[in-house]
């Protein structure tokens, strides 16, 4: 597996596990977008 498909994978459990309201969504796209930059380097 790629590491960009191991980010996907890991951001995706936290989003379903964390987000329990509308502001934590935003927190955990947030991250998720810096987990991307970060495995696209």
């Amino acid at each position: 597996m790629s590491r960009l498909a191991i980010a996907f994978t890991l951001v995706g459990s936290f989003l379903l596990a964390g987000c329990n309201t509308v502001k934590g969504v935003g927190q955990d796209v947030q991250a998720a977008g810096r987990a991307v930059e970060r495995a696209a380097r």
